[in-house]
């Protein structure tokens, strides 16, 4: 069997984002190749995609138990683990490294991981040797920029992330974490700018819409406001109901209340839930 045509068949599925296909081909490869931790990394990939944890998590640590030695299977695998809290997440992510120095995805994975667990010094050594290796590449640009926020350098963060959206002006999660950021370095119009502009790209994203109405009613849009909020009904993602009501009582009581409740309560929370979820 051709195992690196059925990979490629099956990547380009997920690239159409069509992950019931590829599940299917794959799964089909996997019964007659029953160990390939390729084919069974690739399934806890697409798995994931189709909001199945529990089938994703068991096929990244099937891979795992594996043993592979190919550096970018193991920073796709230790990522997976990573996204579960699997305690061997770190140690497939350091085999990554370890196997593959000048694999840049081997190093933005576990910096990314490591920056989370806030051990910031190992993970700036990771990140930037990935931003050296791969310097045009934007995703790893965002990751540097997320391990610097978690850090408390939203100075610096804000840089990396603008380098980021030159390099991917499409990136409407980092835009959201721009804004954010700029929110806590109260720079309330720069914060509205960006966070009405991420709204507007992030429909389905309800939380997005609330924080683009907060930072517009804050700085006096009130037109703009109105219309995020009002795109929070048709979004797909789910909602805290409190948080819409809360939001809208703040905007009704005038700009500074919105902009205290941006500042000092929903912003913080935004952010920091954001920073933390794994690539």
């Amino acid at each position: 069997m051709d195992i690196e045509q059925t990979l490629s068949d099956a990547l380009a599925l997920g690239d159409e984002g069509r992950w019931p296909e590829m599940v299917q081909l794959l799964e089909s490869a996997l019964r007659k190749e029953r160990d390939d931790p390729h084919l069974l990394c690739w399934l806890g990939v697409a798995y994931r995609e189709l909001g199945q944890d529990g089938t994703a998590y068991e096929y990244f640590k099937r891979c795992w138990r594996e043993d592979p030695l190919d550096p970018q299977l193991l920073a796709m695998c230790g990522a997976g683990l990573a996204a579960f809290d699997d305690p061997d997440a770190e140690a497939a992510l350091r085999a990554a490294v370890l196997s593959g120095p000048d694999v840049a995805i081997a190093r933005v994975q576990y910096g990314a991981y490591l920056a989370r667990e806030g051990m910031f010094e190992a993970a700036f050594e990771h990140l930037e040797a990935a931003v050296q290796l791969e310097p045009e590449d934007p995703a790893i640009r965002g990751e540097l920029a997320i391990a610097l926020a978690l850090k408390g350098d939203h100075a610096r963060a804000v840089q990396v992330f603008e380098q980021t959206l030159e390099l991917a002006p499409d990136d409407s999660w980092s835009r959201v974490l721009l804004g954010l950021i700029y929110n806590e370095l109260n720079e309330a119009e720069t914060a509205a700018e960006i966070l009405l502009q991420a709204a507007t790209e992030r429909p389905d994203d309800a939380e997005a819409q609330v924080l683009g109405a907060l930072a517009a009613a804050a700085v006096g849009w009130d037109d703009a406001a109105a219309t995020a909020l009002a795109r929070v009904e048709y979004a797909e993602e789910p909602l805290d109901p409190e948080l819409l009501e809360e939001a809208n009582d703040r905007m009704e009581e005038g700009a500074d209340a919105a902009a205290a409740y941006l500042r000092e309560t929903v912003g913080p929370a935004a952010l920091h839930d954001r920073l933390l979820q794994p690539i």
